[in-house]
């Protein structure tokens, strides 16, 4: 196994690469497709519309800010959402080229995260589009907008190196991965105000969330709030230490790869 140096060498000799690999995920997402990127403008739009009214008008939710904060949620938990399960996928998907030539096989992993995430960065531009219209002016705090969008990037790729290795060793994982994140998205208070996780005594199931921790800081940049040290500390320890484990599991187990895909 190639230690720290070589394997930063590597990554530089093959950047041109993944630059290719991250252009090849973001065409193919929308080959054949009448809307492409628009539908990435579109659809957290429609996303934020209906559970504004679901959550919104139907349980009297009066809070003129509220599409904002169910937006700002959601456009985070979907770009580490599709990140994660595109990086549990790349091995397998990659099968072809993987036994026909000579690729570092975490390139995989790590452009279809980024690929996913550049993709994150036009369903920005609606959620721009709606603070405008809905009159949140940015203020002095988005200065550290970069922070979260930071640790989302750590983060997915932190749990996205783990996926795919297990990935390769476990076919169902793609369906238990789907679990998971039904259930990591109920606890990230995307479309309820986590004061109610609070109340019932569960305020600590959020604490120990990284990625309710990276969309609280998020929403606190964009509603102008004192950004939590705390939160941000803890996330990025987490993220790094997941980052630093999966690449690990990862180059160990990757020359095992074409035995089982």
């Amino acid at each position: 196994m190639k230690n720290i140096k070589e394997t930063f060498q590597e990554f530089v000799r093959y950047r041109f690469l993944l630059f290719e690999l991250v252009k090849k995920g973001i065409v193919l997402k929308y080959r054949r497709s009448y809307l492409g990127i628009i539908w990435t403008m579109l659809e957290p739009l429609l996303n934020m519309i209906v559970l504004t009214f679901v959550f919104g008008t139907l349980f009297g939710n009066t809070d003129k800010l509220y599409p904002i904060y169910i937006l700002s949620g959601r456009v985070l938990y979907t770009c580490f959402s599709q990140a994660t399960k595109a990086a549990l996928r790349s091995i397998r998907s990659n099968a072809g080229m993987i036994k026909k030539v000579y690729v570092p096989k975490y390139l995989y992993p790590v452009s279809s995260i980024l690929y996913s995430y550049v993709i994150f960065g036009f369903s920005l531009i609606v959620l721009i589009g709606a603070c405008l219209v809905l009159g949140v002016w940015p203020t002095a705090q988005i200065l550290w907008i970069g922070v979260p969008l930071l640790l989302l990037l750590l983060l997915s790729l932190g749990i996205g190196m783990l996926l795919a290795t297990m990935g390769v060793y476990f076919r169902d994982m793609e369906y238990l991965w789907d679990v998971a994140l039904a259930l990591i998205m109920y606890v990230c208070a995307i479309f309820y105000y986590p004061d109610r996780f609070i109340q019932l005594g569960l305020g600590w199931v959020l604490d120990i969330n990284p990625l309710y921790c990276v969309i609280a800081l998020f929403r606190s940049c964009i509603f102008g709030d004192p950004i939590n040290v705390g939160q941000a500390v803890y996330t990025f320890v987490f993220s790094i230490v997941s980052l630093v484990i999966g690449m690990l599991i990862f180059r160990k187990k990757e020359d095992e790869f074409i035995l089982h895909i």
